[in-house]
């Protein structure tokens, strides 16, 4: 890799104690022009988060200092970086744990590559979705518009209406874009703290706005047992 492409790639810190892993990823990661930085503890990975920001940070779980989980809750606590927790832990608690920690995305190895590049192009696509919308007001995704400041929403260009409650869940999604939001965040954040166990409000709510999202529906993923997502093009 030349050094100006070094200079300008995303920078990926690589949280793992295997080494065997750690070389899969490096070279994977290297042939697709992106820069590699590694750490094989915890306390290691949180030095080089803070010291060097970097954009992607890839997460193993079993680490041998401390718990990935507790990594993860202390790199949100001053990081917006991209979280994808890499674990042979598939069960869904813990995926909602994570999830709920700061995560923004979790896949259960053994990962192919393809999948694995491409859950970092979208981390990397959410990131700069959220700087732009800092700024603008307005959130994209695919044929869909959100226009916070009208409180106005557009598919193809067309204006649909939504409920209140449906604007703020939609609204809640694309916060996150790109990353699975858990049920318990979801019913937080529209319905509010004491609705955690109404499940039964989202799926309702979710029914309905899919149904007007029509031919953008799409977009919207489910992870069974875990919560839903914004997936843009």
């Amino acid at each position: 890799m030349s050094r100006a492409l070094a200079s300008q790639s995303p920078l990926i810190l690589g949280v793992e104690d295997e080494p065997q892993v750690r070389r899969f990823l490096k070279a994977a990661l290297e042939g697709a022009n992106y820069r590699w930085m590694e750490a094989s503890t915890g306390a290691e990975a949180l030095r080089r988060a803070a010291e060097y920001l970097p954009e992607i940070i890839l997460l193993d779980l079993g680490l041998p200092d401390m718990e990935g989980i507790d990594v993860c809750r202390e790199i949100r606590k001053w990081s917006r970086a991209t979280i994808i927790v890499l674990s042979a832990r598939g069960q869904d608690r813990e995926k909602v744990a994570l999830l709920d920690t700061g995560a923004d995305d979790y896949l259960t190895k053994p990962f192919s590559c393809d999948e694995l590049l491409a859950r970092i192009r979208a981390g990397l696509r959410r990131m700069a979705r959220q700087s732009s919308d800092s700024t603008s007001g307005t959130f994209t995704c695919g044929p869909l518009k959100i226009d916070f400041s009208a409180r106005r929403v557009f598919i193809h260009e067309l204006e649909i209406q939504l409920t209140p409650i449906e604007f703020k869940l939609l609204g809640a999604l694309a916060a996150r874009s790109g990353q699975i939001v858990t049920k318990s965040q979801l019913l937080t954040e529209v319905w509010g703290p004491h609705s955690v166990e109404q499940s039964n409000y989202l799926r309702v709510y979710m029914t309905y706005l899919r149904r007007k999202l029509q031919g953008a529906n799409h977009i919207i993923r489910t992870e069974a047992g875990v919560g839903y997502g914004l997936e843009c093009p």
